[in-house]
């Protein structure tokens, strides 16, 4: 949750100011909310599970490290594993699920992430986010049918470009806000080299950084490093799933947990955005 707000304070004026952006600005805002969305979902997760095993309750497990996905396919059996299982259950299955021709299939794909994108909020770029990924998993079918094959990192580098290119339309206001975002990641907007890349400074960025967990949630003149540390993160730790699966008391441990309760203990008092207040 700590990390996603610290995301939260390049993507929120990103999306919502309705200037234009350049190349970078573009990128950072894009990939800002992809890592926010993740980690907001993923300490989500745990918080439900966590707060649920206090009673002696085991809910199932709902989020495996989605971001290391090489296929759509794959990064809905890794996101939302709750949603997922639900959506096929009780939409795809019931419409023929994929034992049909090549041509049902595709019609039940397109359905049920019509549906799932209809599910997250009453609007037409939430449609138009599940008809993305639907189109996405009918072409993922279609490859595979053909025999396609693609090497590993570039089968991630695509899966990973085009869940962050659906998100901008999952997370604007509305289409001028996805479109907006979207030129500029494109370079339609120019390139632009700010002060902050010009002037950049290993050192600085690791001093401007190591307050922020312990509450002053601004990424000043980091917002690039963090977005590299993010992706080091996702994709080469272990989720927490796996943490917890292993978790012995050592410590090393105790000293984890006492430096993360210290930084809730100072985060209490700030006003968070909670994503899914609309879901």
């Amino acid at each position: 949750m700590i990390i996603a707000d610290y995301f939260a304070t390049v993507a929120t004026p990103g999306f919502d100011g309705g200037q234009a952006l350049d190349l970078f600005s573009a990128w950072a805002t894009s990939l800002s909310y992809t890592f926010q969305l993740y980690f907001d979902f993923s300490g989500y997760s745990d918080m439900a599970i966590g707060a649920a095993l206090m009673f002696n309750i085991r809910l199932p497990f709902n989020f495996d490290s989605p971001y290391k996905a090489r296929d759509t396919q794959e990064f809905w059996r890794r996101w939302h594993i709750t949603l997922s299982r639900f959506l096929r259950d009780y939409v795809y299955i019931p419409l023929g699920g994929g034992r049909s021709s090549l041509a049902r299939v595709s019609r039940n794909l397109m359905i049920t992430f019509l549906l799932g994108g209809l599910w997250h909020g009453a609007g037409w770029t939430f449609v138009f986010w599940g008809f993305l990924h639907g189109a996405a998993m009918v072409i993922h079918r279609v490859w595979r049918y053909l025999g396609g094959h693609l090497p590993s990192w570039l089968a991630w580098f695509v899966t990973f470009n085009f869940i962050n290119a659906s998100w901008v339309f999952f997370r604007a206001n509305s289409w001028n806000d996805a479109l907006r975002v979207l030129r500029g990641m494109l370079g339609l907007e120019g390139i632009t080299l700010s002060d902050k890349l010009l002037r950049f400074s290993p050192f600085q960025a690791l001093a401007d950084m190591a307050p922020t967990l312990f509450g002053h949630m601004t990424l000043g003149r980091t917002p690039y490093v963090a977005l590299i540390g993010a992706f080091l993160v996702t994709l080469r730790l272990r989720n927490s799933q796996q943490w917890m699966r292993d978790f012995r008391t050592t410590p090393a441990s105790l000293v984890l947990v006492t430096l993360v309760f210290m930084a809730i203990l100072m985060n209490l008092s700030k006003v968070s955005e909670f994503l899914y207040f609309n879901f």
